[in-house]
């Protein structure tokens, strides 16, 4: 059984419980080596070494968010071949676990949250190469978007380029007020490539989604709040990870709803947003449909009635 297979059972210790890995596919034992555990203001949460994504359960009143820990501390979170490979793993593994109600994305690298596209790796390839890479980090936001449980960006520090489309792939996000975020790809002869000319401007706006590609322009939190491109902002604290603090205090707002509930809502917003209204009225009636027969709607209305708070369980 692979170390994906036993986080269902695995023990939960501290705040979080995070999984152990085997070293990942293709590290050739080198990547290993580059990639030490995370220091700094998240010491507490350091990764093994070789690590560079992994998941992280939180227990007792937290039970059911789950965290995604980015951690590749050399090379500030960029987007590399093992990196991206222990993500999408990762977020396979998310897409079937009926366990998780809310994921929460955010990096153990004090200062940045990622960095975007690993331009030393992709120095070394050939166009063909890049190409497939490319197209290999849409289809990964494409996944990371269709999780069927809300999902959050802790931006607590740079988000550039690829980094940025991570969030925008996720549902919500929250900032640091320090925190740095921008498609800069035309700065580098490169357009926006895993998502970021699509989703950018569905968020903050043709007009301005234009203007930040077209000039390379980086935001701070507070603006990315005016623009729309992020939920919350929050002032930097000491230990650097104000906006992870808002976003679990995000999620532990999400948690107690009820999960299927939210999942298709999350789908008929997903979906109607992309077409007319009457096919989108089409759509958040069959998912309206699906929810009809859960417990879950049968206890929201018992806990009405016996004036109680509901207790869901996602089924």
């Amino acid at each position: 059984m692979t170390f994906l297979g036993t986080l269902r059972h695995w023990p939960c210790r501290r705040l979080w419980a995070r999984v152990p890995r085997p070293n990942p596919v293709g590290s050739g034992g080198k990547a290993g080596a580059e990639a030490t555990p995370c220091r700094g203001a998240h010491a507490d949460s350091s990764l093994s070494a070789g690590v560079e994504v992994d998941l992280g359960r939180l227990e007792g009143a937290d039970a059911g968010i789950v965290e995604v820990l980015m951690c590749r501390q050399r090379a500030r979170n960029s987007l590399g071949k093992v990196f991206v490979s222990q993500m999408r793993e990762v977020v396979a593994h998310l897409h079937g676990d009926g366990a998780v109600r809310v994921v929460v994305f955010r990096s153990l690298v004090p200062g940045v949250f990622c960095a975007g596209a690993d331009l030393k790796e992709r120095a070394k390839m050939t166009n063909s190469e890049a190409e497939h890479l490319v197209h290999g980090l849409r289809s990964l936001m494409t996944e990371i978007a269709v999780l069927p449980m809300p999902t959050v960006a802790a931006v607590d520090g740079f988000a550039l380029g690829g980094g940025l489309e991570l969030a925008l792939a996720c549902d919500l996000r929250t900032a640091a007020s320090t925190a740095q975020m921008g498609l800069i790809e035309a700065t580098r002869g490169l357009l926006p490539g895993a998502g970021g000319s699509q989703r950018l401007p569905r968020l903050v706006g043709f007009a301005v989604a234009k203007e930040m590609i077209f000039t390379g322009q980086r935001v701070t939190g507070e603006r990315a709040l005016q623009l729309g491109l992020v939920n919350r902002v929050a002032e930097q604290n000491e230990a650097g990870d104000a906006a992870y603090r808002e976003a679990l205090q995000l999620a532990r707002q999400i948690l107690p709803q009820a999960p299927i509930a939210l999942r298709m809502v999350k789908e008929a917003i997903s979906r109607g947003v992309e077409v007319d209204i009457d096919t989108g009225m089409a759509i958040e009636g069959m998912c309206y449909a699906k929810v009809i027969p859960t417990r879950d709607r049968q206890e929201g209305m018992a806990a009405f009635i016996e004036k109680r708070p509901p207790r869901y369980t996602g089924q």
